[in-house]
């Protein structure tokens, strides 16, 4: 994995919407590693790594979101490769449970 890997939280309605789901579609078609979660303060959080722009393009969709979310907040930061991690064995971009 070369570029950049970044943690994002976004907060709103963005449980119970599809947020997850969408978020595993988007981040697969831009060919992105990392995976997304639920948390059970309400939240969604996720790790993306890639080329830096595609990376920024996607944590400005997640400002966004599907139709049905709502989102009041994304928050960004750089990290390093051990939040990848995560993911499920064999898994480019892994959708987990929630914490």
């Amino acid at each position: 994995m070369s570029g950049v890997i970044r943690h994002v939280t976004i907060s709103g309605r963005v449980q119970g919407v599809g947020y997850r789901a969408w978020v595993d579609e988007q981040a697969n078609g831009r060919g992105l590693e990392g995976w997304v979660r639920n948390r059970r303060d309400g939240s969604v959080e996720a790790a993306f790594a890639g080329a830096d722009d595609v990376v920024t393009d996607m944590i400005a969709a997640c400002g966004r979101g599907p139709f049905s979310a709502r989102v009041d907040a994304v928050h960004a930061t750089a990290v390093n490769s051990d939040l990848l991690n995560q993911r499920r064995a064999g898994e480019r971009f892994s959708v987990l449970p929630t914490v």
